[in-house]
């Protein structure tokens, strides 16, 4: 089973928008709500992430989803 950052995808949004984060070759890369694409660090990912996870932000929805290849 692969388990590196590559492997996943991050949805962090709220019933009227979804922002999506993963890493690809180049590194990470979000891509917002309306479609736009800019490169992240790792810091920054979880600067994004972080806040959801300890429910700082109400309303905000935390999914991850694993691809297994």
């Amino acid at each position: 089973m692969n388990l590196k950052n590559d492997s996943y995808i991050i949805f962090i949004g709220t019933k009227n928008f979804t922002e999506k984060y993963y890493r690809d070759k180049a590194g990470w890369l979000k891509i917002s709500a309306t479609g736009k694409e800019f490169r992240m660090t790792a810091e920054q990912v979880l600067n994004h992430l972080l806040p959801a996870v300890a429910g700082v932000k109400p309303n905000v929805i935390l999914k991850v989803e694993h691809n297994a290849q």
